[in-house]
Formats: structure tokens, C-alpha cells, sequence
């Protein structure tokens, strides 16, 4: 498979790209340096932003992939997110490609029917901005009838750490283990990023992905 990847530079990028990689896909990395983050790969700079540039990019390619993370210089990320994430469905429609997947946030998970994490007591404030700018996507994913997008939400917890290959996919709800913690790898959610993307099981729908 032919994957393009945006934001392929960052934790969570960088691990889809050796995922995809190592299982055989051609990866076309896309970020602002133009840097590979694993050995192997093509890569390139681009604005995620420059919907032509991306589209042009993109072009020839099974699916997309985007790993993209909100703004975070201080300023509201709320708009500049879903901005680029506008730019970067009209990319792959206008490449013609219909498989969008997307790194999500944790925020937006249920952890009571109709109450999500993000709006829980003692948030913390840190990544409030961010987590809003995550359900704001989701959302804005969700108005989209003619792409096969998968939204992807990890644990609350994720981190660098062990791929075991073993994990739970779930959906609106915040997954939790035995001990009441939320918690992957980003190893282990780069693997179900890709299972997901190799398989498209779950088109126009969020999961999530938590041990």
C-alpha cells in the first residue's frame, strides 16, 4: 500500500511511519522540515495547509494519513486546527483518494453517556486547549459523507513505550484496564493505526485504541 503520511516527524508520526514501514507499506512522509524520521522512507516539506501542495502530494496514493497536532505556541488552537484540517480533506479529495485516517484525541471520549472527558472536574488546563481542538475535528470529520475517514482516539495515557502487539479497540467510550487506568504505547497505537488503515474496519466512525 501506498500511505502519505502528514505530521510524520512528531511521537506519534514518527511510530506510524516505522509501523507502516516495517510492514512493507511505501510511506511518503510529509512535514514542515521535509526531514524521514525513520530510515527507508520518502519524505518531503510541505504545509499541511497548502491544500495544491498537499493534493499534489498525495496524489497516487492508497490512503492518507494524518498525525497532525494542534498549534502549540500558547495561542487558541481551536480554529487553526480545524482550518488545516479543512485544507487537508479538500487535499485528498482533490488527489482522489478516499481513505483519510486521522490521529484523534482522548478529550472527546465518553466516560458517562453524554459526558466526556475533556468537560470532567480537574481537566487539566494544560491540554484543555488541545483536547477542545480534538473535538472540534471530530466533529468536523463527522460531517464528511464522501471520504472512508477513521478517527483514531489512544488511552488518556500514551506515551513512548513497549509494542506488544496486544490491545482493545473500542468506540466513543474511554477504555480503562482492571486498575481503572487508561493507558498505550505510542508503539502499540502506531500498530493499531495501521491494522486500521490496512483494513478499513471502521470507515466514517471513531475508535479508539487503549490496553
Amino acid at each position: 500500500m501506498k500511505i502519505v503520511l502528514l505530521g510524520a516527524t512528531g511521537m506519534v508520526g514518527s511510530r506510524i511511519a516505522a509501523e507502516a514501514h516495517t510492514r512493507g507499506h511505501h510511506v511518503t512522509c510529509v512535514s514542515r522540515s521535509g526531514q524521514a524520521p525513520v530510515p527507508g522512507v520518502t519524505s518531503t516539506a510541505a504545509d499541511a495547509a497548502d491544500t495544491p501542495r498537499i493534493a499534489a502530494i498525495a496524489a497516487g496514493h492508497d490512503a492518507a494519513a494524518s498525525a497532525l497536532v494542534p498549534p502549540r505556541d500558547g495561542s487558541d488552537p481551536r480554529e487553526p486546527f480545524l482550518a488545516v484540517n479543512r485544507a487537508l480533506v479538500d487535499a485528498v479529495r482533490a488527489a482522489g483518494v478516499s481513505r483519510l485516517v486521522v490521529v484523534g484525541g482522548a478529550g472527546s471520549l465518553e466516560v458517562a453517556p453524554g459526558e466526556a472527558l475533556v468537560d470532567q472536574p480537574g481537566f487539566p488546563a494544560d491540554y484543555l486547549g488541545e483536547a477542545l481542538a480534538h473535538r472540534d475535528v471530530l466533529a468536523f470529520y463527522r460531517t464528511v459523507g464522501d471520504l472512508d475517514w477513521t478517527y483514531i482516539s489512544p488511552a488518556a495515557e500514551i506515551g513512548p513505550g513497549e509494542r506488544t502487539g496486544t490491545f482493545r479497540i473500542g468506540g466513543d467510550q474511554l477504555l480503562s484496564d482492571a486498575e481503572g487506568h487508561s493507558r498505550i504505547s505510542v508503539e502499540d497505537y502506531a500498530a493499531a493505526f495501521v491494522e486500521e488503515l490496512e483494513s478499513n474496519a471502521h470507515p466514517r466512525t471513531r475508535i479508539s485504541v487503549a490496553y
